[in-house]
Order: structure tokens, then sequence, then C-alpha cells
């Protein structure tokens, strides 16, 4: 996109604000930016914490937050990671996974489906993190992998929940940008 997505405006805010909203609107209590620029992400009006695997791409940034927020409150129900160029998602789509991570106690991920997953918007449960680790140590970076060796439940949304803008002619098709 040559710039920053998170910060790119559709509907008059930028889409990592969007997918916050989203986050809160469904209930989730701590809603954080993970990883970019701390500065330019200041304009979120989100904690921004820092990537501790910067460079190692979606699984890393999975790994980071279990590490973050599993690892210090194992009582958790699971970390809600999601990308912040999903700009369509909404409070009730989120919702929906929250109730199948009720519902499936004993899934280790719970994430969002269309015709295929999207493991970029999933719950993942604190007893991932030793497993994710051991992988990640030896190599490992694709979130399709990880998801296919864990127990997980794929919950159906809607095809336009889960667009995700990476291009321009992607932010150019849905309705409200403004890539300016």
């Amino acid at each position: 996109m040559g710039r920053n997505k998170a910060l790119i405006d559709v509907d008059g805010e930028p889409m990592a604000r969007r997918v916050a909203g989203a986050l809160r609107d469904a209930g989730c209590v701590s809603v954080v930016a993970y990883g970019g620029d701390a500065v330019e992400l200041r304009a979120l009006g989100l904690p921004v914490l820092p990537d501790r695997y910067p460079g190692s791409g979606p699984l890393g940034g999975v790994l980071g937050a279990l590490e973050l927020f599993a690892a210090t409150d194992l009582s958790i129900a699971g970390v809600f990671v999601v990308a912040c160029d999903l700009p369509a998602l909404t409070g009730g789509d989120l919702a929906a996974l929250i109730t199948s991570a009720h519902d499936h106690r004993a899934a280790d991920v719970i994430v969002g489906r269309t015709s295929a997953i999207e493991p970029t918007c999933a719950i993942w449960h604190p007893r991932t993190l030793d497993p994710i680790r051991r992988w990640f140590s030896g190599g490992e970076r694709t979130l399709h992998v990880v998801i296919d060796r864990l127990s997980g439940v794929a919950v159906d949304l809607d095809a336009a929940a889960l667009r995700n803008m990476n291009t321009p002619e992607d932010l150019a098709r849905y309705p409200g940008s403004r890539d300016s």
C-alpha cells in the first residue's frame, strides 16, 4: 500500500480503529495495537505494544500477543488476534467467535471462515502458547500450518466481514475508503 495500513481511512476512520471498535463492541476488555511504529500509531488512541518478533509475520504476532496476555493471566479464556486490515468486521461478527469459544472450550483456536479460514481473525486459547513457541522456535512461520496442528473450530462469517485490504485495488473496491 506504500504506507501504514492501520492508518488508512475507511468510512472516516483509520482501519485499525475500526477493528478495535469491533473488538470492543464484541466485549473485549483490553484492546491494543501490537507492533508497528508506536509514534505513528499513537493517532489511533490505543495502547501500542512493541512487536516481540519483528519481521516474522503474523505467527510472530500471535506468539507475541500470547506471551504478553496469556502468559501473564492464564485465567483468560483466550487472546483475540485480529489483523488491522479487516475494516468491515463488526462486533456481531466477532461476538460469533466469542460464542463459539464458550461453546467449544476444548478447542485451541476459534477462527473466522468464509470459503476458507481467515487465520488473522482468531481466538487463541492460552494453552497454545507452549506448542506455538516450540513450532516458531523450530522455524515455522505459517498460521495455516499451526492452526492445522491444533484443535480448532471455524466459524462462518459473511465474506465481506473478512475481506482484507492488501492492495490499493482492494481498497478502491471498498465502499467508503479514501486512500489519500
